[in-house]
């Protein structure tokens, strides 16, 4: 997953104005064992077999973004980054495994920090390798330590859910991969809109997968809320309900006919769903039985 303006979600330890949130000792856990089904958002299921009905698709995808490929991303990510364990940022790697437990990904996947202003995260499974998470260093300026566990999550819900070979080619794609051979044409055909559409779905099913990690539907509408518009010397100002109140204004704004064209037309190209309704998406499955049953509320 990336983060991005449109496309993902680090650590402040100083305290936090309205809507925020500070760390929790307590151990979290779920009333079962995950699967990816167990949260997979809809349209994610709806898109994934839209994609595989595409003749061929499937084929291409592994052929596009094959070992030559996952390696150059192994290799550029992995060789310029800090890498996370027990004596490197063993705050960061206790917040990480947690994630996973709850998660079920045993191991946990790797996790490293690279030096980027771009507050972005993503993962990557390459074949015969451990699964890895780089985060940049952006974020752990921009959000706080309840966010960068709701990243974290977010994007280990994209291995739980067996995202693989698709995330990886919408990776390259996003991250120019028409430099790489045998992508450049397959990236200018209609498969480049399945491609995006099945994106973004797969982020609404990664923002549930932060919920379930974190459990306060506040910490993942706050990272998300920082993504969109926020900065370190703002931060104690941002507002959490306000934002959430400024998505049903946008979902007001687009119930019109001309407000849907434009909502899609706004969306269409972007490998992310926008930060407003990414929010209302997650404030809404908060509230849900299917929510309640796996972290243990009572109706």
């Amino acid at each position: 997953m990336r983060l991005g303006t449109h496309k993902r979600m680090a650590q402040t330890c100083r305290a936090q104005g309205e809507g925020s949130t500070q760390r929790r000792t307590i151990r979290k856990t779920l009333t079962r064992k995950l699967s990816g089904d167990d949260f997979r958002h809809p349209l994610d299921q709806q898109n994934t077999a839209l994609l595989r009905a595409l003749p061929g698709f499937s084929t291409l995808a592994r052929a596009a973004v094959g070992s030559v490929a996952e390696q150059a991303m192994l290799l550029e990510n992995v060789g310029s980054c800090v890498r996370v364990g027990e004596t490197q940022l063993p705050k960061m790697h206790r917040m990480h495994t947690e994630a996973a437990d709850i998660l079920g990904l045993d191991p946990a996947p790797e996790l490293y920090v690279r030096q980027d202003p771009q507050p972005n995260a993503y993962t990557l499974a390459v074949s015969g390798r451990t699964p890895f998470v780089v985060i940049h260093t952006a974020l752990l300026e921009l959000l706080d330590m309840n966010e960068l566990q709701a990243v974290l999550a977010h994007e280990m819900g994209h291995l739980k859910c067996d995202h693989g070979v698709w995330l990886s080619m919408a990776l390259a794609m996003a991250d120019g991969a028409t430099r790489m051979p045998g992508l450049g044409g397959l990236l200018a055909t209609p498969m480049q809109d399945g491609l995006l559409r099945w994106l973004r779905a797969a982020e609404l099913t990664c923002d549930r997968a932060a919920l379930l990690v974190v459990q306060d539907p506040k910490v993942v509408v706050s990272a998300l809320m920082k993504l969109a518009g926020g900065s370190p010397s703002i931060a104690n100002e941002l507002n959490v309900d306000a934002f959430l109140e400024q998505a049903r204004s946008y979902d007001q704004a687009t119930r019109s006919p001309m407000g849907w064209y434009l909502r899609n037309a706004q969306t269409r190209q972007l490998s992310h769903p926008l930060p407003v309704l990414r929010a209302r998406e997650i404030d809404r499955w908060a509230s849900s039985p299917e929510y309640r049953a796996l972290v243990g509320i009572a109706e």
